[in-house]
């Protein structure tokens, strides 16, 4: 059994209470200290011997109450600490002033390749010394593996250094918690949004190639949304618990997307950081690496890559170890690459290892059925993000959206939609409030056979008589459906399905 004394502390008060259960022929097990409370474990005694002892325990001088506890204070916080240790997926040991270790968690004994009673007791050169000195972000290695280590120096109270906790970060790890805060929310396929046939088939051909692990090549102009492509096929793959890190080939210039992408080792160039840095290879090892404009990789960064591909190893910057990840690589690019593998500028090599999976990502011009609801979509999110009123957008405006050829597709759609909602207090937007920046102006709108508002029955209507008027007066100098398709920069098939609708051309 367990007790707790509760005293009034005076000199001498702990042995006496020692010696009452001594006289009692109990042995006691344990004894902890903590005025003005002593804590004792007698394992014999039982709740009958308890109310005897009570009796004789305050009778001495001090002692005021006696009572059975559960567990001994320090024996719960030995408890609640080796569960917190254990729970740690990071190999965490403690060190004495002499760099000695005292404690490791199971993390670190797996890390370590020793068994525990092999590690406790032993100095580890390189790790555990200069416990006086904290550190963050400094590489070690145990067991083989490469680290980061954080070191938090223990003092005691008169200043001296007791000692210090050495935390060891995996690269992967890191990856894990750098991936988890960038791509928070970034969704699967239901973040891609239109219900066009075009978007349809894109997304049941992308759901298909998800799970599949082998490189994927996302081609598409700019602005259609490859990024959230490589998010979904992410999220659908059996690798969507693990990183995902995104790299602009197009942003950086040679040596900066060098250690980025493979990271480099300690001392490798003036300004690096003493102990190295992971690039992204070693932070999303078991997850995915999405390359976007991988087309503006340069003919050196290329070499590596394929090398990379050819066999999963790839050194850091000025460093001599190879390491080893495992990764799919996702890539993007809105530039034909069999016309830069013609010009020389682009590995034919690379290109068979990244085009194993393809998906084509349609413009915006040739979906133009998900014009008004992303429209409607980037509408809603533009109010709220600045806190107004939704306006509603009108007819005309409608009109002038779906002529325009949207040469940067989505991103433009939701600049052009924001703008309007940002510069424009009025409850209808109108075309005046349309502003196309970067592109040509969108065919204006026949106010000749626009209805009056009252003699608007809905969106759609209205929409569809926009439409059908400007088909009809395109038409009249673009009398084809090549033609008139060339003209509106959509596709044939697109302008063919509306003059069949509004019986443009026929007969």
């Amino acid at each position: 059994m367990r007790i707790d004394v509760f005293f009034t502390d005076r000199v001498g008060i702990a042995q006496e209470i020692l010696a009452t259960l001594a006289q009692r022929a109990l042995d006691v097990s344990a004894v902890e200290v903590e005025p003005p409370h002593v804590y004792l474990e007698a394992p014999a005694l039982d709740a009958q011997g308890l109310e005897q002892l009570r009796g004789e325990l305050l009778g001495v001088a001090g002692v005021q109450s006696v009572g059975a506890v559960a567990m001994l204070p320090g024996a719960r916080r030995r408890l609640y600490l080796d569960a917190l240790l254990a729970a740690q997926e990071d190999p965490v040991l403690a060190v004495d002033a002499a760099g000695v270790v005292v404690v490791a968690n199971a993390a670190a004994v797996s890390a370590s390749g020793l068994a525990e009673s092999a590690l406790i007791g032993r100095a580890l050169p390189g790790l555990t010394d200069r416990t006086d000195t904290p550190r963050a972000g400094s590489e070690v290695q145990l067991g083989g593996q490469s680290y980061l280590l954080e070191s938090v120096a223990l003092h005691e109270a008169g200043g001296a250094v007791a000692g210090a906790v050495l935390t060891l970060h995996a690269p992967h790890r890191l990856g894990e918690r750098l991936s988890a805060l960038r791509n928070h929310g970034a969704g699967g396929f239901e973040t891609i949004l239109g219900d066009s046939p075009a978007i349809r088939q894109l997304k049941q051909r992308a759901a298909r190639m998800a799970p599949v692990d082998a490189p994927l090549l996302i081609r598409g102009e700019t602005g259609t949304g490859k990024e959230l492509i490589a998010h979904a096929c992410h999220a659908g793959s059996r690798r969507r618990d693990q990183p995902f890190f995104a790299l602009n080939c197009a942003a950086l210039p040679e040596s900066l997307a060098e250690s980025e992408l493979f990271g480099y080792a300690g001392g490798a160039f003036t300004g690096a950081l003493r102990g190295g840095k992971p690039g992204l290879l070693e932070l999303a090892d078991g997850g995915t690496l999405f390359l976007d404009e991988v087309g503006e990789m340069s003919a050196y960064l290329q070499a590596k890559l394929l090398r990379f591909l050819n066999d999963g190893s790839f050194r850091r910057v000025g460093g001599e170890r190879e390491l080893k990840a495992d990764l799919r690589i996702i890539s993007a690019t809105h530039r034909s690459l069999e016309d830069m593998v013609a010009a020389g500028t682009f590995r034919q090599d690379l290109l068979f290892r990244l085009d194993v999976l393809q998906l084509q990502v349609p413009p915006l011009r040739e979906r133009t059925e998900d014009i008004l609801p992303l429209a409607q979509v980037f509408l809603e999110r533009a109010c709220a993000q600045i806190g107004r009123p939704r306006p509603r957008i009108g007819a005309a405006a409608a009109a002038a959206l779906l002529a325009h050829p949207w040469t940067g597709n989505v991103r433009q759609l939701q600049n052009v939609v924001f703008r309007a909602v940002t510069l424009s207090e009025a409850p209808v937007i109108e075309p005046a409030d349309l502003e196309f920046v970067g592109s040509a102006p969108a065919p204006a709108a026949d106010t000749s056979t626009t209805p009056a508002v009252e003699e608007i029955g809905s969106l759609d209507d209205a929409v569809a008589g926009f439409e059908k008027a400007l088909l009809q007066r395109l038409y009249r100098d673009h009398p084809s459906t090549r033609k008139l398709a060339e003209r509106l920069r959509t596709s044939h098939s697109a302008i063919a399905v509306r003059l069949r609708k509004y019986g443009i051309g026929a007969g």
